[in-house]
Order: structure tokens, then sequence, then C-alpha cells
């Protein structure tokens, strides 16, 4: 796959790959925000689009990517929009298992067995091609520390960078600290991809059973209403994220590749 065919749930995997250890950060929210990440790749196809809270079909031509079209072919089925915070918290059984034998198919990543305590197998994944990654990475801090907006693919991968909780690992201690709070703001750059975001942090502080409140009347017209306010805080880090109906896969292999 070329560097123009990375998707966005691709991207977001590799980011969060910990090249020293192998496994990937965040792996719990991850899974979330995978299936985030296919929201987004789906309305910049041209196949889905936001009404409100929920996602709309609006195109069901297959885009070629099965993995992609087996999201779109679910939402299909739906048969009307269908909120987003009821689709990301649903169960995405093996979705980054998915994702990650995707990756080193394409010999973005490889897998190197091994075992816990010397005794349960393990897999682990590493970047086959830093180069890619430090791509992704660039684009990232370009867009941190310019100021200049960002493309919708790379604003809709900051939102979700900050939704599942990889500020701290892309950006880690005190001197990341500005960094973290910049990644955060990007969530505004792109309205579906800052939909979606705020759908994985509504999960992860389980809310995901209610319906989002309107804004305030006495907002203001053009932003910021309570319905944002999720924009501005750190995504919880749960040990059993949920929706209030089936708790979201852990991840296969990769359920103990924990966070730093």
């Amino acid at each position: 796959m070329g560097r123009s065919r990375r998707t966005i749930p691709e991207e977001l995997l590799l980011l969060a790959l910990d090249p020293a250890t192998g496994t990937t950060a965040q792996p719990q929210s991850l899974d979330l925000g995978l299936a985030g990440a296919q929201l987004v790749e789906l309305a910049l196809a041209g196949r889905i689009a936001p009404d409100g809270d929920r996602i709309a079909v609006v195109h069901p031509r297959p885009t070629g990517d099965p993995t992609l079209d087996t999201a779109l072919e679910l939402l299909r089925r739906r048969g009307s929009p269908v909120r987003a915070v009821h689709w990301i918290g649903g169960p995405r059984l093996g979705l980054r298992q998915t994702y990650l034998t995707h990756l080193e198919r394409c010999g973005m990543v490889h897998a190197v067995a091994g075992q816990m305590c010397g005794v349960l197998p393990t897999t682990r994944y590493q970047a086959t091609d830093t180069a890619i990654s430090r791509e992704i990475r660039t684009r990232l801090d370009s867009a941190i520390r310019t100021g200049v907006p960002p493309d919708p693919r790379t604003a809709a991968l900051a939102a979700l960078a900050h939704a599942v909780g990889l500020g701290k690992h892309l950006y880690p201690g005190n001197e990341g600290r500005s960094s973290r709070s910049r990644l955060r703001d990007l969530i505004r750059h792109d309205p579906m991809g800052g939909l979606v975001a705020h759908a994985v942090m509504d999960v992860q502080n389980g809310v995901g059973a209610q319906p989002r409140r309107a804004p305030a009347a006495t907002g203001s017209a053009g932003g910021g209403g309570s319905g944002r306010r999720a924009a501005v805080r750190a995504p919880v880090e749960p040990t059993t994220v949920g929706t209030g109906r089936t708790p979201a896969h852990r991840g296969g292999v990769m359920a103990r590749a924990g966070a730093s």
C-alpha cells in the first residue's frame, strides 16, 4: 500500500506503536479510536456524513478497502442514522488485530513472538519502515508547532490521538505539556474528526448511553456549547471501557500492550 493510500486507522495505530517495546499505548481506548477513525475515513471517502451527533450513509458504494467496507455495510444495514457514541462503543471484536495483521501484510510492521512469564505466548509488533512513522509524526508535529491549520486528515488524526490518550505517549513529561494542549486544540479543525473524537471520550467517560445535550440558549450562536466541553478534558483511561451495554473488546493478543 502506497503512502497516499494509508488510512487514518492505520496511521493512528502506527502512532500508538512503541518502537522500544513493540506494544501499543492506550490499548483499550485505542480500540475505540480505531472504530472512530474508520468513520472519519469513510467520511473523507464521501460514503458517510454527520447528521447532528449521528452518522448517515450517503453513498453505499464499497471503497475497495475490506475493513472499511465491512464497517460501511454494517452502517448501511442499520437503515437509519446511528449515534456516533453507540457505533464507537459497540463491540469491535479483533479490530486492532485486524489492522495489525494488515500492516504486517503490507510490510509496515513485523510480528515478534515471545512469552510472558516464560509461559504465555505473546506477540509484539515493530515498525519495519520507520520513515513512514516519522512522516506521520512530522505532520502532527508541524500542525502543533506552526499554528497553521492542518488538512482535514491530519486534524482528524490529531483529534483521535488526543481522544484515546496518546498525548502523553507522543509528548511526555512537563516539557510536552504545551504540545499536548495544542494537540487537544486541533480537535476543532475537522468537524467529522471532532464528532468522533468527542464520541470516543464520551464512551470512555461512561456517558454514551445518554443523548448529548443541546447547547445552552445563553451560549454564543457559533460555538462552544455544553456539548463541546469534553474537548477541554483529558480523556479518562478506564480499566473497563463500555457504554452501559457491551464492553469494548480489548484487542486479542495485544490486550496486554499497556500504556507507558
